[in-house]
C-alpha cells in the first residue's frame, strides 16, 4: 500500500484519543449551530456563522486522524533491541561544530512534533539519522548549511 503511514504506538494512540474527543464534540457543535439558528436571520448571526465554522473546521480534522488511522502502519521495537536508529527510538546527537547536545525521538511523519523533540523520519534530519548506530557520525544538509551530528546514545 504505497500511502502508509508508519508510526509509533504511542502515536496511533494521541491521534486515536484526539479522535474520540473531536467526536465528542459534533452535537456540542450542532446544538450551538441550532441554538444560534433560533435567534432569526442567519445572513447577520455571527454565533451561527461562528458555530458553523467551527463545525467545518473539526470535520475536516476528524477526516484528516481517520485518513492517518485508517492508512496508519504501526512500528513497534523492544527499547532494548535499539542497536540502530529506528522508529520509536530517542537518539542523543552531538553537534561537532559546537559541541552541544541534544535529544530526538524518531517518529513518523503523522506525529512529529519539534517542539516536544519529536522529528519525523521523512525529514532531512531523521533520514540522515535512519539505520545509523552510537558513535557514527552524518551529516545533513539544513536550510543554514550542512551540519554535523554524532551519535551518542540511542534508547
Amino acid at each position: 500500500m504505497p500511502d502508509r503511514i508508519p508510526m509509533t504506538p504511542e502515536g496511533y494512540q494521541q491521534i486515536k484519543t484526539e479522535l474520540e474527543r473531536l467526536t465528542a464534540e459534533r452535537p456540542k457543535i450542532a446544538e450551538m449551530i441550532a441554538r444560534a439558528r433560533a435567534y432569526g436571520d442567519l445572513s447577520e448571526n455571527a454565533e451561527y456563522h461562528s458555530a458553523k465554522e467551527k463545525q467545518a473546521l473539526v470535520e475536516a480534522k476528524i477526516r484528516d486522524l481517520e485518513y492517518k488511522l485508517t492508512h496508519a502502519f504501526v512500528v513497534t521495537h523492544d527499547a532494548a533491541t535499539f542497536q540502530s536508529a529506528a522508529l520509536g527510538c530517542w537518539i542523543t546527537l552531538q553537534d561537532v561544530q559546537t559541541g552541544s547536545s541534544f535529544k530526538y525521538k524518531l517518529v513518523g511523519p503523522a506525529e512529529a512534533d519539534p517542539e516536544h523533540d519529536m522529528i519525523s523520519a521523512a525529514a532531512p534530519v531523521g533520514k540522515a539519522l535512519l539505520g545509523c548506530t552510537v558513535g557514527q557520525t552524518v551529516e545533513v544538509h539544513t536550510p543554514s548549511g550542512p551540519r554535523r551530528y554524532k551519535i551518542t546514545h540511542l534508547e
